[in-house]
């Protein structure tokens, strides 16, 4: 036996390695492992909890009437099949800068999923001169031009929307080359079916409490918190449950 590993076994300071010792922890011990244990399950209860209270507030906001009827989008531009299962609900304002970022994704969300997944967009008007901006919008589909126009809108957004702020008649160049009659839109902003879709995205959006854009629901799910990857695992949640 080497003189190390002799040294080694006769260390009185060595810790006590006996069954003895094992089997008959001390009270201090005792006292560490029940504190372990206790932080352990406090964890495990804290992580039941949070998903328990995320599962039934998703399940109460789908079930909800009141919050089924604001979200229906009966009258909303959609985008995909309307027989989708999987229905994403966007609350937009056309001056905000992270709408037009957005916008890319929600679109191949749909291309991604044909059949699948459709997309209705509801307007609101948080920055400055937005209002103006969403009866263009809606009178844009008077037209059948609504996409192209939105496209429009939000691809130029930086120069109709200086500091946020919408400049009307910078709107109305930035849209000239859509194919609308500008002057029939121009009649269009004020008509009554535009003001009152206006309004009614409006009122919906109290009803959900959207206080800041975009805001996204998918099939009546709010996000968990707002990002990419959260709109994306919550498509693929609902695809998975309808598909």
């Amino acid at each position: 036996m080497s003189r190390k590993t002799k040294k080694a076994l006769s260390d009185p300071h060595q810790p006590d390695r006996s069954p003895h010792a094992t089997m008959h922890p001390t009270g201090s011990s005792r006292r560490t492992w029940a504190m372990g244990a206790i932080v352990v399950l406090l964890l495990a209860i804290g992580v039941w909890v949070l998903v328990q209270s995320s599962a039934d507030t998703a399940s109460s906001t789908a079930a909800n009437p009141v919050i089924e009827e604001a979200l229906a989008s009966v009258q909303s531009p959609t985008l995909g099949d309307p027989t989708a299962k999987v229905h994403i609900v966007e609350f937009l304002d056309p001056a905000c800068e992270t709408c037009a970022q957005f916008y890319p994704l929600v679109k191949s969300l749909v291309a991604d999923h044909p059949g699948q997944v459709r997309v209705s967009l509801r307007h609101v008007a948080f920055h400055e001169g937005s209002d103006y901006v969403v009866r263009v919008l809606e009178a844009s589909r008077k037209q059948d031009k609504y996409w192209p126009t939105l496209e429009a809108v939000l691809a130029s957004q930086a120069q109709w929307a200086p500091n946020h702020r919408a400049q009307p008649d910078l709107v109305l160049q930035a849209i000239a080359g859509v194919g609308l009659n500008i002057e029939q839109l121009k009649v269009d902003i004020n008509a009554p079916e535009v003001v009152e879709r206006a309004q009614h995205d409006t009122s919906d959006a109290i009803t959900m409490k959207v206080t800041a854009t975009p805001e996204y629901f998918v099939n009546g799910r709010p996000l968990p918190s707002f990002g990419d990857q959260q709109l994306l695992e919550l498509v693929r949640e609902e695809l998975q449950k309808a598909y």
